[in-house]
């Protein structure tokens, strides 16, 4: 079982920047395929970014791709995302989740992922 829990939403103006974390409990972290998700009001959960559980593979929706940067810190068991000229259009909650899996794998698919954190929300505005 796997326990996560989001930190780091706020309001922030477009152009600026946020730094996310998702703490994770237990001692195999790097055992755990980890992602981002966010959700509007009124709009389905999509995905946003995933990593793999070394940190050695990474992959971004094409919307956040060159913005958004995803990371880990198995030490620590925490997983960070880097929001960077932040648009309007990312104002959503944001979920991170957590997957453990055998070998390298960056998932895209939220159906696949096991364990959610609460979310955190991040507002930008305009």
């Amino acid at each position: 079982q796997v326990q996560l829990v989001e930190s780091g939403g706020g309001l922030v103006q477009a152009g600026g920047s946020l730094r996310l974390s998702c703490a994770a409990s237990g001692r195999t972290f790097s055992r755990f395929a980890m992602g981002w998700f966010r959700q509007a009001p009124g709009k389905e959960r999509e995905f946003v970014a995933a990593i793999s559980g070394s940190g050695g593979s990474t992959a971004y929706a094409d919307s956040v791709k060159g913005r958004f940067i995803i990371s880990r810190d198995n030490a620590k068991n925490t997983m960070y995302l880097q929001l960077n000229s932040l648009k309007p259009e990312d104002t959503a909650v944001y979920y991170c989740a957590a997957k453990r899996v055998i070998g390298i794998a960056t998932i895209r698919n939220d159906r696949e992922y096991d364990f959610w954190g609460q979310g955190t929300q991040v507002t930008v505005s305009s």
